[in-house]
């Protein structure tokens, strides 16, 4: 790939003479006459490089410099200068300049230069993305997984978190939709701003709206003082609703004003105050069975859900559950000043084999209680809830670590057949394979008709 260079001189002899040098070292050069023209070729983008004139009518080389270096810091800039502009040019240095040549321009220093100039920009943009990258994996560290499902939410994240788009969090509850929506507000632009939380379903409809849009001193019995409301408080950066199913049909007109409009009334109040909040909602209801019932409003469903992220249950991503214990194990024997290696095989077995109806936030609960009540350095059974001991683990299929596939296959086989007490069209069924093909791999691995 050729490195693009832009060249800006008033003089058109100079101009051409560096485009024809440049050329026939392999770079792709384009002109420009003044600062002006240079400018418009620069952010029409596909620059590599910029070698200025200092000294030019209108928009002056420094000038150029400056506002190439305010939407691009660390872009390479060039400075030419003639005779009394060195002072000048030593500023523009101080200012962000990669470098300057002395008029009339040694090619061959220029060459030099050049070279170093992109190499160093090159190692710039790889640091950045490197950095970038860093700080995507930070701000994903508190959603602990690595199945599908949750690199899928990954991706979605990385790709609306830059945009003003509502999103609407779907999913079960303790799925760690709440998470989620920490990682969309400091990926976004708006992570410097504040990320304000409402629990819609702790609060009265007459609470909720207080609390969302605030009120006037005397607006109601106890309104003592006039309080800002969440809208306000998260004006720039991003609000969080969590559990909007639940809202009353009054608030929901009411908040179906502030999606449209970017605008609304404190509780007892006549000033309108417009706002610019992102917001993120969240709910484990099916909204399109509640807009059916008539609880939920069509019109502010389609405003929330512009995109929908659908956090799955654990049960979807049981993959995760050895990420997760390993690091709530790590978590809670800091937190409580033991030392707690891993957990027994059982333990393990049971824990990978229950349903999880509360998810990872009844995941997170249990391991607590394990580490609390352990009392060496590896969590057993007993150490689990009541609730977990009971657990069978008799759905389990123990393999060997260093079984070949075959072996795999033949053990997966004999006990799923055991399993369904020599009923084979259950076992294929549960092995996703026909019965004939059952038959087939039966007899080649001898384990009778």
């Amino acid at each position: 790939m050729k490195f693009r260079l832009l060249v800006i001189d008033d003089e058109k002899n100079i101009r051409e003479g560096l485009a024809e040098h440049l050329s026939e070292d392999g770079y792709e050069v384009i002109c420009a006459k003044d600062g002006d023209e240079g400018w418009k070729l620069f952010s029409n983008g596909d620059i590599d490089l910029v070698i200025t004139d200092l000294k030019m009518p209108q928009l002056s080389g420094e000038e150029l410099m400056k506002r190439i270096l305010s939407q691009s810091p660390g872009f390479p800039v060039i400075i030419m200068t003639g005779h009394g502009t060195i002072d000048i040019a030593v500023k523009a240095m101080h200012n962000g300049a990669w470098d300057f040549l002395s008029k009339p321009i040694d090619l061959d220093h220029l060459s030099l230069k050049i070279k170093r100039a992109l190499a160093t920009r090159e190692m710039f943009f790889q640091n950045r993305q490197m950095a970038e990258e860093l700080e995507r994996k930070k701000q994903f560290k508190s959603i602990i997984g690595n199945s599908r499902n949750i690199r899928e939410i990954f991706n979605t994240i990385n790709k609306v978190a830059a945009t003003k788009a509502s999103i609407l969090l779907t999913g079960e509850s303790g799925v760690g939709k709440e998470l989620v929506a920490d990682a969309i507000h400091e990926l976004s632009s708006r992570k410097d701003k504040p990320l304000v939380k409402v629990h819609c379903a702790a609060l009265s409809a007459s609470l909720l709206e207080s609390e969302l849009f605030g009120h006037e001193k005397g607006a109601f019995t106890g309104a003592v003082t006039q309080r800002k409301g969440r809208f306000e408080l998260a004006c720039g950066g991003t609000l969080f609703l969590d559990e909007i199913g639940e809202i009353d049909p009054n608030i929901q007109i009411k908040l179906l004003r502030v999606l449209q409009e970017k605008k609304f009334e404190r509780v007892g109040g006549e000033k309108t105050i417009e706002v610019d909040v992102r917001i993120i909602a969240a709910t484990n209801k099916d909204l399109k069975a509640e807009i059916e019932k008539g609880n939920f409003r069509e019109d502010l469903f389609f405003r929330l859900n512009v995109v929908n992220i659908h956090v799955p249950s654990l049960r979807e991503r049981k993959d995760d559950i050895p990420l997760l214990i390993a690091a709530f194990l790590n978590e809670f024997a800091q937190e409580n000043g033991k030392s707690i290696d891993t957990i027994h095989e059982k333990v393990r077995s049971r824990l990978y084999v229950y349903d999880w109806p509360g998810n990872i936030r009844e995941l997170r609960n249990c391991i607590e209680s394990a580490v609390v009540m352990c009392q060496s350095n590896i969590v057993t059974v007993d150490d689990l809830p009541p609730a977990f001991r009971s657990v069978s683990d008799d759905g389990m299929i123990n393999i060997k670590i260093g079984s070949n596939m075959a072996d795999c296959e033949r053990i997966i086989i004999q006990e799923t057949l055991s399993h369904c007490k020599g009923n084979k069209s259950k076992a294929a069924e549960i092995l996703d394979i026909g019965r004939k093909t059952l038959l087939r791999k039966l007899a080649e691995y001898e384990l009778g008709s």
